[in-house]
């Protein structure tokens, strides 16, 4: 079922031969881009080009990672096409689930979070008619943070990341985050204090 050409194509990839990876790239990124929408579509999520082009990157990511454990584990039972769709799907729908979950989550858990910040000066919490509402009171107040931090509270509490994700995206440690995010809280909290 395997073509020469995905046989050959497989076999430089996981050798890494000069080019293999990049011609791999080539021959199947519209493919991985085509399910990347069709299975939005499918879901009723809406894509743009950039989620569509993370989503892309995404895929290629898993498959890279490992050492190619995805393409090691390709049997060679169907073409090499017909196996990485249902790879891209699963990958895919994975994070488009994350993503969905995260915008849940977002109001409800950045709202409590950035709520005990904001919390009176004298340590009540009574946020009274200062509850924070929308999302651009919550980057109003991460305004407060240097850029890296910024970016590690909005990673955790906006995209929904888990540690692993902002430590692959910061080049931060994975027992570093933790800290890290208290820091940042603190920071936000003052902030939100010397401007009260």
């Amino acid at each position: 079922m395997l073509s020469n050409v995905d046989r050959e194509l497989l076999q430089r990839c996981l050798a890494r031969s000069s080019g293999g990876w990049e011609d791999f790239v080539e021959r199947f990124a519209s493919l991985v881009y085509c399910v990347a929408n069709h299975t939005a579509r499918s879901r009723s999520v809406t894509i743009d080009a950039k989620v569509a082009e993370e989503l892309v990157s995404d895929v290629f990511f898993e498959i890279v990672d490992n050492d190619f454990a995805v393409l090691r584990r390709f049997r060679l039972q169907s073409s090499l096409a017909t196996y990485l769709t249902v790879v891209a799907r699963r990958i895919i729908t994975r994070r488009l689930a994350q993503t969905k979950k995260s915008r849940r989550r977002e109001l409800l858990v950045v709202k409590e979070s950035l709520e005990q910040l904001a919390g009176s000066p004298n340590g009540s919490g009574d946020l009274g008619q200062s509850t924070i509402e929308s999302r651009e009171e919550i980057e109003a107040a991460l305004s407060s943070l240097t850029g890296d931090e910024a970016a590690a509270v909005r990673m955790y509490y906006l995209d929904g990341m888990n540690y692993r994700d902002i430590s692959s995206k910061t080049g931060l440690s994975e027992n570093s985050i933790g800290p890290y995010l208290s820091r940042a809280r603190e920071k936000m909290r003052q902030s939100r204090i010397a401007n009260s």
